[in-house]
């Protein structure tokens, strides 16, 4: 089980640093970062977040306004307050902070705050099983909810300058791998994400985006022009500013033809 997580502090190196301490954590992962809390409060709307590190004085909304904020969200994420000073401790828990740690931050107490959310998103996940499987025998053959009628945004959490940039599905040309890390190309910008290309394909709608290879998805409403290439595979012009070339694999190549109607 993996804990996605949201970094909120309006300091870079505090946010670096976090994040190399908790890349220690194999059951913790970094999806997004924010420079204050307005922006937290969009990327948490978003996405699913399990644990929120949340800095306290920032420019703004405050780190305990956006706890309290966040509190009467559906399903909000647990909160671990980080910050250099001690006197907002007791405030912290009122938004039923699960931890208050002070910088620098101390591991072994990074560890036990996040240990202890582990357990607990396990626990709620094992009564949510519970009640679902008592649910199914009440309802018997009551309807059941349309796929994919739970809320979902059309925007894709990436990253840029060290501020996290919620881009529209529309914005997006292509996505793709380079040395193990993913990236979103929009007309003029190459934007890091922590998705992985199969999560991506999952998230983006499929009446806009084709994977062309297994590093690459496509936008089809943003392609130019389709080129042959060599042994049954194509080459798709996109409508950025460098017109750049996606590669369509021979196996992919059927597919799109079918779908284009070639």
């Amino acid at each position: 089980m993996k804990l996605k997580a949201l970094i909120v502090d309006d300091e870079y190196p505090a946010r670096k640093e976090l994040r190399f301490l908790l890349q220690q954590f194999e059951n913790v992962e970094v999806v997004g970062e924010a420079t204050n809390a307005q922006e937290a409060l969009t990327l948490i709307k978003a996405l699913d977040y399990s644990i929120l590190f949340l800095d306290i004085e920032m420019p703004g909304m405050n780190g305990l306004e956006l706890g309290a904020r966040i509190k009467e969200l559906p399903n909000p994420p647990k909160v671990i307050f980080i910050s250099a000073y001690d006197e907002y401790a007791v405030r912290a828990f009122d938004v039923e902070a699960v931890d208050y740690l002070l910088k620098p931050i101390d591991e072994k107490r990074l560890a036990r705050a996040i240990a202890k959310i582990a357990k607990s998103v396990q626990q709620q996940q094992a009564a949510e099983g519970a009640g679902a499987g008592e649910a199914e025998q009440v309802k018997g053959d009551a309807p059941q909810p349309l796929p994919g009628s739970q809320f979902k945004i059309d925007r894709i959490p990436a990253e840029k300058q060290g501020k996290t940039i919620l881009v529209n599905e529309s914005d997006i040309i292509y996505a793709f791998t380079e040395q193990d890390y993913v990236y979103i190309k929009t007309f003029s910008d190459k934007l890091f994400t922590r998705y992985t290309l199969k999560e991506l394909e999952a998230r983006l709608s499929t009446a806009m985006f084709f994977r062309t290879h297994r590093c690459y998805i496509v936008n089809l409403h943003k392609v130019r022009e389709i080129v042959p290439f060599f042994n049954g595979t194509y080459t798709l012009i996109v409508e950025d500013a460098e017109k750049s070339e996606v590669p369509v694999s021979r196996a992919q190549a059927k597919k799109l033809k079918k779908i284009l109607g070639m």
